[in-house]
């Protein structure tokens, strides 16, 4: 198949995808104390990606982004449950959360909360098993097993 010329389709994309990211990290940084988190962070994070993979295609983005999708899935699976499964070491019921506030060098008194490991999880849970999806839609090629 012959790419038609698609200039305005992929520079569109790279400022859309850069904005689509940049908002994904602040729904998931606002999601302990706001609406957002985990889950829709991860989802807006694969919008991103699917719209790279549609404007520059598979073979580019595998080259550009050589991201292993299931162990990202397995990776984020793993971090959400230990995070829940944490708080037994404190005495405290199954994902009871702590926080505190920090003073960090670029961003100064920060609040953070353990509940930001749990949704640093779900985000890379989320956009693992979306992205695994629709890549593997998109090789399938409809053959008859």
């Amino acid at each position: 198949m012959t790419r038609t010329n698609d200039i305005i389709l992929r520079t569109t994309t790279t400022l859309i995808a850069f904005i689509l990211l940049g908002f994904s990290i602040y729904l998931f940084f606002a999601g302990h104390n706001n609406p957002g988190g985990g889950f829709i962070g991860g989802l807006m994070t694969s919008a991103a990606f699917v719209l790279m993979y549609m404007a520059y295609g598979v073979k580019a983005m595998q080259k550009i982004l050589p991201i292993n999708f299931r162990l990202m899935l397995t990776v984020g699976l793993t971090i959400a449950v230990a995070t829940g499964i944490g708080s037994f070491m404190f005495g405290e019921p199954f994902l009871s959360q702590s926080d505190a506030y920090f003073q960090l060098p670029v961003l100064g008194k920060t609040h953070l909360a353990t509940a930001l490991l749990f949704d640093l999880g779900v985000y890379l849970t989320v956009i693992g098993v979306t992205m695994t999806i629709i890549l593997t839609i998109a090789s399938d090629r409809g053959e008859v097993k």
